[in-house]
């Protein structure tokens, strides 16, 4: 590691002192010598906090009143004896973590029967980030599959399935999502399995012709769910109307399974052991005919079909899981850069002072590279998937109104917002989870050896993390598809149609920003104005979709880097927009907060906008190359020195507690080696000092020499006699 020369701020002492020797009593642990006290290093730079963290969670939160409702929340986890946290949940085996889980679930179905939705979908969002298994099998029942009914099903089939039957509060029946197969994934529309119409009998023929049509990956199917609702090709006469969706009863009312129904584990995976992730298979199972989910396309007894030119929006109910799993990026980010930076405040290492203590990691430059940009980063994913969410729900609100009333201006204006969801929604979820990836890894490695140990939590959530970047949409296959999106939005504005009611508007500039010949930013001044930064990006995204327009014509594929890299953009323009705005809106001009959060703009922007994309902006001309050695190296730095000593009071103001953080390096109180050795020895008694397999340790360790192994024969004696 190497550590520039210091800012005044960073404070060294040269005084050597001779060490003690004498044992002494300091926080009930007799010591010989002098401990290291990161406690005393956290509390030092936590009364370098001069702004009030209530303001600054109400920022990143939205508003007061989310504000409030989560922090009463994280105190209900904490209260609660099956949803809190304990270390020994890292020793859990794959039955302890589904036993875990189902315990859970019967705990949160309580809550749901008695609080708010709104309420109890924050209740599990929270959850989900420190119990994701938990969390994803909920989710698959009330995300997945009653949104799916609700999205294609009519009110009535809602309101039979969510409400009579009692699934909206976990009652009754327990529904799966239906959706991949083993052999499609992301092409939904090439799922194989069928659902055949039999006139005579009024009913559905669900059935899974080959191995390739066996359902997949599908969440509760091994052991919990009752029902799932199955994507299949709706077949009638022998046409092939394409994929549509039916509630397939799975287990009858003794959780037994019906007939023509196979199911089962699909094993071992990389994270999320708390799953009975499963496989079905149907062979000619049959349904009533109103088992089919009708909103868009109906059936008549007789075998009509209706398609409505507004089948489209049936795919509206994915949006969700996407826009949550943005969301979780957030709360994710915050939990670990909190960790990391906790540690790299407490955590010595190396005498580079001369003093009589090693320095503190945090004051080494690489250290701020590291993990200050994941900060900033974890701060404009606050307030844009905030944004996400109030969006996403105003975009639900407006569909159902403007259904209910057929108003047709309504349902035109929500049919555009919809769009540029689905293009925000995806650039987000695939951005943000990429981003939150590497954070959780990088973390890791900040913290050293102790990053590696399960007690702080690293290991298991990067597991259970990873799937995060492939299902809901494949991370690149959402990336590229809203990149797609972007490039034809352009060429819709260059034929002279303005886009409107979108989050896109913004490219109704496209025309002029691409033909701009001077560069957006030209001189090093111009990096410290966001504004200008904005621009700049809204102008590298213009000119990157006018260039790729020719080539779309020849081949989409050939360009998917270049949509990817459309989509990223797409995703931090929307962040940095929101920061800005909310930043102007939300907090006063005096406000002791406003200059830290002045600068955690700028940090986010030059080392995870303009560093990581300078390729791209020099290669179309938005920035000069005279200013590219600044934006890479000498700006990010000196933001990193202006946040050194606050970055343990923009840490506490994630507002997260230690049962949420759910690590023991990383707890408020900063006793870091106290924490983590009384910890692991709660849970794994020192007094058992013979392992179960001692047995083999010792037989190795006293086996007999080689010759009494052997009983002699080799030996001199009897070489003598049989050599005779």
């Amino acid at each position: 590691m190497a550590m520039a020369s210091l800012p005044d701020f960073v404070q060294t002492n040269k005084e050597k002192k001779e060490p003690e020797t004498e044992p002494r009593i300091v926080k009930d642990i007799i010591s010989s010598r002098p401990a290291p006290d990161p406690a005393a290093d956290i509390a030092k730079e936590r009364a370098n906090t001069n702004w009030d963290l209530k303001e600054v969670h109400e920022f990143l939160e939205g508003n007061e009143a989310k504000s409030t409702e989560i922090l009463r929340l994280y105190q209900s986890i904490e209260r609660d004896p099956v949803l809190q946290t304990r270390p020994e949940h890292f020793d859990i085996t794959q039955k302890g973590e589904r036993e875990l889980v189902a315990e859970r679930i019967n705990k949160m179905a309580r809550y749901i029967e008695i609080e708010p939705y709104a309420k109890f979908r924050r209740r599990l969002q929270l959850m989900t980030v420190i119990d994701p298994s938990m969390g994803i099998r909920i989710l698959v029942n009330l995300g997945l599959f009653l949104n799916c009914i609700r999205g294609n099903g009519t009110q009535k089939q809602y309101d039979f399935w969510a409400k009579k039957k009692e699934n909206g509060i976990i009652k009754q029946m327990y529904g799966c999502f239906g959706m991949t197969e083993l052999g499609h994934g992301s092409n939904v529309a090439g799922c194989e399995t069928t659902a055949t119409f039999d006139p005579e009998t009024d009913e559905f023929i669900i059935d899974t012709p080959h191995i390739g049509a066996t359902k997949w990956w599908i969440g509760g199917a091994a052991h919990s769910a009752t029902h799932t609702v199955c994507y299949a090709r709706l077949i009638i006469k022998d046409v092939d109307y394409g994929v549509k969706t039916f509630v397939v009863p799975l287990r009858d009312s003794q959780h037994n399974l019906l007939p023509g129904i196979a199911v089962g584990d699909i094993g071992a995976k990389m994270g999320r052991q708390g799953v009975d992730n499963g496989w079905i298979q149907f062979t000619e199972v049959r349904i009533p005919r109103f088992f089919m989910l009708q909103r868009w396309c109906k059936v008549d007894r007789k075998g009509n079909v209706t398609l409505p030119p507004l089948e489209q929006l049936s795919y509206i109910s994915l949006l969700e899981g996407r826009v949550g799993m943005a969301a979780d990026s957030y709360r994710i980010g915050a939990r670990f850069t909190t960790i990391a930076l906790r540690y790299a405040v407490g955590r010595r290492q190396f005498d580079k002072s001369g003093g009589p203590q090693e320095t503190q990691l945090i004051d080494y430059t690489l250290h701020q590279r590291r993990l200050f940009p994941y900060l900033a980063l974890t701060y404009a994913a606050a307030v844009g998937t905030d944004r996400l969410e109030v969006e996403h729900n105003e975009l639900l609100e407006n569909l159902d109104k403007g259904l209910k009333t057929n108003d047709k201006l309504l349902l035109k204006n929500t049919i555009a917002a919809t769009k540029s969801m689905f293009v925000d929604s995806g650039s987000l979820k695939s951005t943000l989870t990429w981003e939150a990836s590497n954070l959780i890894d990088e973390c890791r490695q900040a913290c050293g050896g102790h990053g590696y140990s399960a007690y702080n939590a690293f290991g298991k959530t990067y597991n259970d993390w990873a799937v995060q970047c492939t299902w809901e949409g494949d991370n690149n296959v959402l990336a590229m598809s809203a990149g797609k999106s972007i490039i034809k939005t352009v060429q819709q504005i260059l034929n002279g149609k303005k886009v409107k009611n979108s989050t896109l508007e913004f490219l109704n500039d496209a025309p002029e920003l691409a033909k701009a010949k001077k560069a957006v930013i030209r001189v090093k001044e111009h990096v410290d104005d966001p504004q200008r930064v904005l621009k700049a990006i809204a102008s590298l995204i213009s000119k990157t979709s006018m260039d790729l327009i020719p080539q779309s014509y020849q081949s989409w594929d050939a360009i998917g880097a270049q949509r990817v890299i459309l989509s990223k953009l797409r995703c931090h323009y929307y962040l940095l927009e929101t920061f800005i705005d909310r930043l102007e809106n939300q907090i006063k001009a005096n406000s002791p907060a406003r200059p830290h959060l002045e600068t955690t703009l700028k940090l986010y922007y030059v080392t995870n906008i303009l560093g990581p994309f300078i390729g791209e902006f020099l290669r179309y001309g938005v920035i000069s190359p005279n200013v590219a050695k600044y934006i890479t190296n000498v700006y990010p730095q000196g933001l990193c020195w202006k946040l050194r000593p606050y970055i343990i009071g923009l840490t506490d103001s994630f507002q997260q507690p230690d049962n949420f953080i759910h690590s023991l390096i990383g707890k408020y109180n900063g006793d870091i080696y106290t924490n983590y050795l009384s910890a692991v020895k709660t849970v794994n008694d020192p007094r058992n000092t013979k392992a179960p397999y001692s047995e083999a340790l010792e037989a190795m360790l006293n086996r007999g020499t080689l010759d009494e192994r052997q009983r002699g024969e080799r030996s001199k004696e009897v070489a003598a006699i049989l050599s005779k």
